[in-house]
C-alpha cells in the first residue's frame, strides 16, 4: 500500500508496480554528480514516499527570484481547502495554448485540483505568456505532494528559477517556438534517418516538431514519464531534447517494421502528428522505461552548451522575423474591433499580427484609414496632404500579382520639407518594413540586430541616390530631427553609424516616396502610385518584399488614433 503522506490524489489502483514501494528509504547525498548518477540509475524510483522526498530536496534547491509565491501564499488565496470543493470545470488559463491536463493516474478530483493549481499559478505569474507544458508538469507532481499548496510551491519555484544558464520551463511564445527549431535542428544532426522520414512523409516538418515537448510531457505514460523526470529535475532541459531525439528513433523503427521499409508517402502535417501521438502513447508495449533512457543517453556530444547556443541563434531568427508574440501582449491588439475595421489589403487578424510589431506605446491605439488610393486616387500630391500631421503611420501595399508589404513610419511625412528641393532621409530607427503574402516576415533597423554598426566615433553623413547608387551630385541628405520631435527613440542622429548607408529610413518628394536605402531601397513608389520597385536595402538588410518591378493595386496609409481620446 502506498505511504499515505505523499500519494492522496493517486488513484493506486492505476499504479501497477509502482505501488509497491520497495528499495532505498533514504538519500545521503548532497553531490550534484552523484544525485545525477542516482537519478539515472533509477535509485529511488520504486519508493514513492522517498521519491517524493527527493523531489522536494531537489526543487527547493532551485535558485529563484527574491519574492517566489510560496504554500503559505496558496493557502491564503485559496482559504480553507476542506469548505472548498475545486472544479475541473474551471478553464486552463489562454497560456497553456489548449494543452489538456493528463490524467497520470491521479484520482478524478485530483484533476480539479490540478485545475485550480494552475490557475493560481497564473495569477501570481502575469509575465508567463506561453507554456503549454504546465499542466503536465502540475500533474506529475500532485503525484509527490502532501496537498495542493505544496504542488503550487514546487510548480512556482520551477517557473521562478533564476539561475543562470538553466532552463525548466518555456515560459513565452519566443522560447516555446525556438525551442521547437532547436529540435528540427538536433533531429538532422542525431537522428538522421527518422528526421529524413519525417521529412519525407509530412508536409510540414516544422508543424510536426512543434509537438515535440507535448511527446515528453503529455502523450507519454506515467511510468515512462515519472523516470524521465528522476532526471530532469536534476540536470534539467536537455533532457527533455534526448528523451524527445529518443522517441523519434524508435517511432522510426516502428514505422519501418510496420512498412517492411521506412516509407516515404506524403501525408497531411497533423495525420502524422496523430500518428506520433498514438505511438508515444502506447510505447509501454515495446519499450520499457529504462531502454528508453538507455537510448536517450546513448547520443554522443550532446551537450547542453551545444543547445544553448542553437537556441540562442534560433531566437535571434524569429526576433528578426518579429516572431516575438507574448500573449500579453496579443491581448491589447484585440481592442480593434472587426465590426467597425475595413482595409482592402489585410484583414482584421492581419492587422493584429502587424499590431504585435509596432511600438509598444501605440498599441492602444486603434488604427484609422488616412488615405487610400481606390477612394483618393492615384496621386502623389494627394498621397502627402492626407498624411501629413499623422505620425506615425502605417503604408500598406498590395501588387497587381497579389503580394502585400508595407512598412511602419515613424515620422510625419512633412519632414520631408526640410530636405528643401532635394530628396532627404528622415526618420528613426523604429521604421520597419514587412511582408505578408506571400509570407510574413517583418525587417527591423539593421542596427537592432547588428549593435556593432553603431561603434564607429566617427559622424558621417548619409547619403544615397533614389535608385539607390551613391553619387555625391545627387545625394539623399538626412537633416537633424529637431529635439521634443516623436519617437526619438533610436533616432539615427543619436548614433556614431560606421556606415553611411544604415540609417536611411524613408524620404518623399515630388516625384517619389522611397522606404529604407543603402546600395537599394526596400519601397520605391512614382509620383503616380502605380509603379513601384522593391529590393534589397541596408538599412533593413532585408530581401525584396515583392517582385522587384512591381504595379500597385491597391495603397493605403493608416494613422494611430489614441482609443483614449474622446
Amino acid at each position: 500500500m502506498a505511504e499515505e503522506d505523499y500519494g492522496s490524489f493517486v488513484d493506486w489502483n492505476q499504479m501497477g508496480d509502482l505501488a509497491k514501494s520497495s528499495g532505498p528509504t533514504k538519500v545521503d547525498c548532497q553531490d550534484l554528480k552523484e544525485f545525477k548518477q542516482m537519478a539515472r540509475q533509477g535509485y529511488w524510483a520504486k519508493n514513492h514516499k522517498l521519491r517524493a522526498q527527493v523531489y522536494q530536496q531537489l526543487i527547493k534547491a532551485i535558485p529563484c527570484r527574491t519574492v517566489t509565491p510560496d504554500a503559505e501564499v496558496y493557502r491564503d488565496i485559496m482559504g480553507n481547502a476542506a469548505t472548498k470543493k475545486p472544479s475541473s470545470h474551471i478553464p486552463l488559463p489562454e497560456f497553456v495554448d489548449g494543452s489538456p491536463l493528463p490524467r497520470y493516474c491521479l484520482k478524478a478530483e485530483a484533476v480539479a485540483s490540478a485545475h485550480q493549481i494552475i490557475n493560481c499559478v497564473a495569477g501570481q505569474f502575469p509575465d508567463i505568456s506561453h507554456c503549454p507544458s504546465l499542466p503536465a508538469v502540475t500533474s506529475l507532481l500532485l503525484h509527490f505532494c502532501v496537498d495542493e499548496a505544496q504542488c503550487f510551491e514546487l510548480v512556482s519555484r520551477m517557473l521562478a528559477c533564476n539561475e543562470p544558464g538553466k532552463r525548466l520551463l518555456d515560459q513565452t511564445f519566443l522560447a516555446y517556438e525556438s525551442s521547437a527549431m532547436t529540435f528540427g535542428d538536433l533531429a538532422n544532426k542525431y537522428c538522421t534517418a527518422a528526421h529524413k522520414m519525417i521529412v519525407a512523409t509530412a508536409q510540414d516538418v516544422a508543424e510536426v516538431y512543434s509537438d515535440w515537448q507535448r511527446w515528453v510531457l503529455g502523450d507519454l505514460p506515467f511510468s515512462h514519464m515519472v523516470r524521465v523526470l528522476d532526471i530532469y529535475l536534476v540536470e534539467g532541459y536537455k533532457v527533455l531534447f534526448r528523451v524527445a531525439i529518443a522517441l523519434l528513433k524508435f517511432y522510426r523503427k516502428h514505422k519501418a517494421e510496420a512498412q517492411g521499409g521506412p516509407g516515404n508517402q506524403q501525408q497531411d502535417s497533423s495525420k502524422v502528428k496523430e500518428d506520433i501521438q498514438a505511438f508515444v502513447k502506447g510505447i509501454a508495449s515495446t519499450v520499457t522505461p529504462e531502454k528508453l533512457l538507455e537510448k536517450a543517453f546513448s547520443i554522443r556530444m550532446f551537450s547542453r552548451k551545444e543547445i544553448t547556443l542553437l537556441q540562442l541563434t534560433n531566437e535571434k531568427s524569429l526576433q528578426q522575423k518579429g516572431i516575438t508574440v507574448k500573449q500579453k501582449r496579443r491581448n491589447v491588439q484585440l481592442a480593434l474591433n472587426p465590426d467597425t475595421f475595413s482595409s482592402e489589403i489585410v484583414s482584421a487578424k492581419e492587422m493584429r499580427d502587424i499590431w504585435s510589431w509596432i511600438p509598444e506605446r501605440f498599441a492602444l491605439c486603434q488604427p484609422q484609414l488616412v488615405f487610400t488610393t481606390s477612394t483618393h486616387g492615384c496621386s502623389l500630391t494627394r498621397f502627402y496632404s492626407h498624411c501629413e500631421g499623422y505620425e506615425p503611420t502605417l503604408l500598406l501595399i498590395r501588387t497587381t500579382d497579389g503580394d502585400v508589404c508595407g512598412a511602419f513610419l515613424s515620422t510625419d511625412w512633412e519632414e520631408r520639407k526640410r530636405g528643401g528641393n532635394k530628396l532627404s532621409f528622415f526618420g528613426t530607427g523604429e521604421c520597419f518594413v514587412f511582408r505578408l503574402k506571400p509570407e510574413m516576415e517583418r525587417f527591423e533597423w539593421v542596427v537592432i540586430r547588428h549593435p556593432e554598426l553603431a561603434s564607429s566615433n566617427k559622424t558621417q553623413e548619409d547619403t544615397a541616390s533614389p535608385e539607390g547608387q551613391n553619387s555625391d551630385n545627387n545625394g539623399l541628405q538626412q537633416p537633424e530631427k529637431p529635439a521634443g520631435g516623436l519617437s526619438p527613440f533610436l533616432s539615427a542622429r543619436h548614433f556614431n553609424l560606421n556606415s553611411k548607408n544604415t540609417s536611411m529610413f524613408m524620404a518623399g518628394n515630388f516625384d517619389s516616396i522611397i522606404v529604407g536605402g543603402g546600395d537599394g531601397n526596400a519601397l520605391y513608389i512614382d509620383s503616380e502610385l502605380n509603379h513601384g520597385r522593391a529590393g534589397r536595402c541596408a538599412t533593413f538588410d532585408n530581401p525584396p518584399l515583392c517582385a522587384e518591378s512591381f504595379q500597385v493595386a491597391l495603397l493605403e496609409v493608416w494613422g494611430f488614433q489614441d482609443a483614449m481620446a474622446s
